[in-house]
């Protein structure tokens, strides 16, 4: 494993240090971050129809973080990932994600937010990264709940509808050698494991359709998220170093009840100040091998974010783990062949 690195999307500001890929990589350098994952709709830190075009501007992005103590690890799409496929019912709230240009247009806002994934592709690949990060987008989740009842063969519908949706653009991340990585995350038709397997199935197993995966969405949904490792650590290639608490009450529980983050029983939190187990995370990626980076997405209802950031370093350094090469007891080892195996067993 990697890291620690630190998605950028939460510190965007039109101040400094935050205005510009150099301010912004110092400060995460000087925190003793080591890598960034870059939010491609931030103009002031990329221009993404340039990275896809150009090696050349490529290096000199390169070349910045390089001087500032960190390198990009992955390029993230997702707000543009979140526009391939968006229901009616949100249209005008999805509308802000997409240039003034498309909206109100719904056709033109998802050929626009498929554009912006190729170039994504390209971009990641003069980059010399081997994984990008998305949101999937939704055409069931107002179906979440099955009141009233869902028509047979809807859901299967849906996810045919997605998976041909995605499918050319996995297509256009397999061209470039790129693994194309969706954040599992509640309003995303990929919102746990079940769905994720759905959208393989709808993709036909497409060998780059992989997992971000973020334990603080799996805790407020009340999913195994040790497990969820065991069952999918080949599909894993990124992981969103972020922390959540659920606290239930009497009255209120996972929906949340229409109320703020700061009221609702299950909050996303500062690294520590939650209740994930990274302990046990850290201990399962560490027995599957997983070698992406280890990326701190601040997201907390309480906490600055400049402190949750500066606390985040130590955090993710504490809890990552250097495998070992050798097993504890090989000094008891007494050395064996064949010939003394079976005689241990009896077996002549």
């Amino acid at each position: 494993m990697k890291g620690p690195a630190i998605f950028l999307a939460q510190f965007i500001d039109s101040k400094a240090p935050f205005d510009s890929l150099e301010n912004i990589t110092r400060w995460a350098g000087d925190l003793g971050y080591r890598g960034v994952q870059v939010p491609t709709w931030e103009s002031s830190l990329i221009d993404l129809e340039k990275a896809a075009d150009s090696k050349d501007y490529c290096q000199e992005l390169q070349g910045i973080c390089r001087e500032n103590g960190v390198e990009i690890t992955e390029l993230s799409t997702h707000l543009q990932g979140q526009l391939v496929a968006v229901h009616p019912a949100y249209d005008e709230l999805f509308d802000g994600f997409a240039p003034e240009a498309v909206r109100g247009n719904a056709s033109a806002r998802q050929e626009w937010a498929v554009q912006q994934l190729r170039l994504a592709a390209k971009a990641s690949a003069n980059l010399g990264l081997n994984a990008h990060a998305t949101f999937s987008g939704a055409l069931l989740w107002h179906t979440m709940y099955p009141w009233p009842q869902r028509p047979a063969g809807l859901v299967e519908t849906g996810f045919a509808e997605l998976g041909k949706r995605w499918t050319p653009i996995l297509n256009a991340f397999d061209e470039a050698g790129v693994d194309l990585c969706y954040e599992i995350h509640p309003g995303e038709d990929l919102h746990d494991g079940i769905t994720f397997e759905m959208f393989l199935d709808a993709t036909n197993q497409h060998p780059r359709a992989h997992i971000l995966y973020d334990p603080s969405h799996f805790l407020l949904q009340q999913l195994d998220y040790l497990q969820f490792i065991d069952f999918y650590h080949e599909r894993i290639k990124m992981f969103h170093v972020k922390d959540a608490e659920f606290n239930p009450n009497g009255r209120s529980g996972v929906y949340g009840g229409y109320q703020g983050w700061k009221d609702r029983p299950g909050r996303f939190r500062s690294l520590g100040d939650g209740q994930v187990d990274f302990s046990g995370i850290f201990s399962q990626f560490a027995k599957y091998g997983f070698d992406g980076w280890a990326v701190l997405e601040w997201e907390c209802c309480l906490k600055h974010p400049e402190d949750g950031a500066a606390e985040g370093v130590e955090f993710i350094q504490r809890h990552m783990i250097r495998t070992t090469e050798k097993a504890f007891d090989d000094f008891a080892g007494a050395g064996t062949d064949d010939a003394a195996n079976r005689r241990i067993l009896g077996i002549e």
